[in-house]
C-alpha cells in the first residue's frame, strides 16, 4: 500500500512531507527561508499536476445557476470551476434540483454562432446549445422563454497542503510524483537550476524523474475513466492486437 504524506507527519500511517523535502534538499526544516517558500513550493507542484494528470478526482457539479427568461447568459462566481465540461438545462422551468427535473444537454458552440443565429432576444425558446464568454460566464442560445436553472459539470482545484489541511489526494495516492515536482521547484532554492549552477544537473534529473512518475500516473487515470486502450479500463498492452473496440 502507498505510504501517503501528510504536511508535518502528523497523520497516522503517513510521512510528513515538509521533513522529506528538507531532508532531499539537505536544509534544516525550521530554516526560516525554507518556511518562506513552502507554500509556493507547494503551489508549484500541485499545479503542474492538476494541469498534467486529467484528475478524475477533481471532477465536480455545482448547481442553483440559471439563465433567466430573456437573456443568454450564465454567471457563477470566478474560480468555482476551472475546465468547463458540460452545462445541463434542467426542465421543467424553475426547477433548481437536477434530480427532481429533467437534465437536458446543452450542446458546445462558439459565440460567433451563437451571435449569428441567435443573436436578438427578439425570439426566445429553450436554450439549445452554449459557450464560455469568460472564466465565469457562459452564454447559451437561444435566449431562454423562461428561467431555466442548469447543472454545470466541470474541474476544480482542492485546497493545497498546508499546515491546516494536512493531506490532499496528491498527498496521499501520489506523493513519489508530488515529491519530485517539488524538488524541482527547490532546485533554484539551492541555485542549481540552470548551467551556471553548482549542481547543473539537478533541476534535470528531477524533471526526469518527475516526467517518467507521469506517464505511469496518466495511464492510471485514464484506466479509471474507461478511457485506456479500446476505450475500456484495461492497461495499455505492448502486445495484443488489434486494439479492443
Amino acid at each position: 500500500m502507498t505510504t501517503g504524506l501528510s504536511y508535518n507527519g502528523t497523520v497516522s500511517g503517513t510521512n510528513s512531507y515538509i521533513d522529506q523535502i528538507a531532508t532531499l534538499a539537505v536544509v534544516d526544516v525550521t530554516d526560516p527561508a525554507y518556511q518562506i517558500i513552502l507554500p509556493q513550493m507547494i503551489t508549484y507542484a500541485e499545479n503542474r499536476m492538476y494541469r498534467d494528470l486529467d484528475f478524475m478526482y477533481t471532477s465536480t457539479s455545482i448547481s442553483g445557476y440559471a439563465v433567466s427568461g430573456g437573456t443568454r447568459s450564465i454567471t457563477i462566481p470566478e474560480g468555482t470551476i476551472v475546465v468547463l465540461e458540460q452545462i445541463n438545462l434542467i426542465t421543467p422551468p424553475g426547477q433548481q434540483n437536477p434530480n427532481a427535473g429533467t437534465r437536458t444537454p446543452l450542446l458546445p458552440t462558439t459565440k460567433e454562432f451563437l451571435d449569428a443565429v441567435y443573436g436578438s432576444s427578439t425570439y426566445t425558446a429553450v436554450p439549445q446549445y452554449f459557450c464560455p464568454f469568460d472564466d465565469n460566464v457562459f452564454l447559451v442560445g437561444p435566449f431562454a422563454d423562461q428561467t431555466y436553472f442548469v447543472e454545470i459539470v466541470g474541474t476544480y482545484r482542492p485546497a493545497s497542503l498546508s499546515a491546516t489541511n494536512t493531506t490532499t489526494f496528491i498527498s496521499l495516492y501520489l506523493p513519489d510524483v508530488f515529491i519530485m515536482a517539488s524538488m524541482i521547484y527547490i532546485s533554484a532554492y539551492q541555485r542549481n537550476f540552470g548551467r551556471m549552477s553548482d549542481d547543473p544537473q539537478m533541476a534535470q534529473s528531477y524533471e526526469a524523474q518527475y516526467q517518467a512518475l507521469l506517464k505511469g500516473a496518466a495511464v492510471e487515470e485514464a484506466r479509471k475513466k474507461f478511457e485506456s486502450s479500446g476505450w475500456t479500463s484495461q492497461s495499455p498492452s505492448p502486445v495484443a492486437t488489434p486494439s479492443r473496440g
